[in-house]
């Protein structure tokens, strides 16, 4: 893995605060908050999630929730009906099985419904410590422009080689700070190619 010490770098140096942007305060709002943010932008989630969380304070608060009345919250993310469906299924799932706890086992989390296994690799990473390295559509974009994936390559077999190319206790980091570069230079579209320490390695410029 030539370019892995680079990108490491070169990303340290580029965000080395990245986190989480999405708005939370416990392991419960971080999970809610990442079944929402599916084929939208954590900004928007972070738009609706106040209120929602203001007015369910827990996993209890929120399995006895009117559907509707979670529908009109959430309405401006998009997909507001499945979500709000999920969330509410979601939180019964967690008093009657965990206690109301987000649990720490991967299988646990991915039988919650609306969480599939990138939804799992964040909690694990963020709430538990444990090493995961999430693919989003900015991981995956990145991965591919760097060559560390191939174009036709799913997100799976994407995670597999993030996970091969990287040391293990960089993926938390990494997560974040690939996310932020996808996000914030790199993007999808008319990416700030402009002094980026990594253009000697990127496809996008071939």
């Amino acid at each position: 893995m030539k370019n892995s010490k680079l990108i490491i770098d070169s990303l340290q140096k580029l965000y080395p605060k990245a986190k989480c942007e999405l708005n939370h305060r416990n392991n419960f709002q971080l999970l809610i908050a990442v079944v929402l943010s599916a084929q939208t932008t954590d900004e928007r989630v972070n738009m609706v999630t106040p209120e929602l969380f203001g007015k369910y304070r827990n996993a209890e608060e929120l399995s006895k929730a009117d559907l509707k009345v979670v529908e009109q919250i959430i309405k401006p993310i998009g997909l507001y009906h499945s979500k709000a469906v999920n969330i509410i299924k979601l939180s019964d799932v967690l008093v009657n099985k965990n206690k109301g706890k987000v649990p720490k086992e991967r299988k646990d989390l991915e039988a919650l419904p609306g969480v599939g296994r990138k939804t799992a690799n964040v909690i694990l990473s963020n709430c538990f410590n444990v090493p995961a390295f999430a693919v989003d559509t900015h991981v995956s974009r990145v991965s591919k422009r760097l060559g560390i994936a191939d174009e036709d390559d799913d997100v799976n077999t994407i995670e597999e080689k993030l996970m091969n190319y990287f040391p293990e206790d960089m993926w938390g980091k990494l997560h974040h700070q690939f996310i932020f570069f996808g996000r914030y230079k790199c993007k999808a579209v008319k990416p700030d190619c402009t002094d980026c320490p990594l253009s000697k390695i990127c496809n996008y410029l071939e």
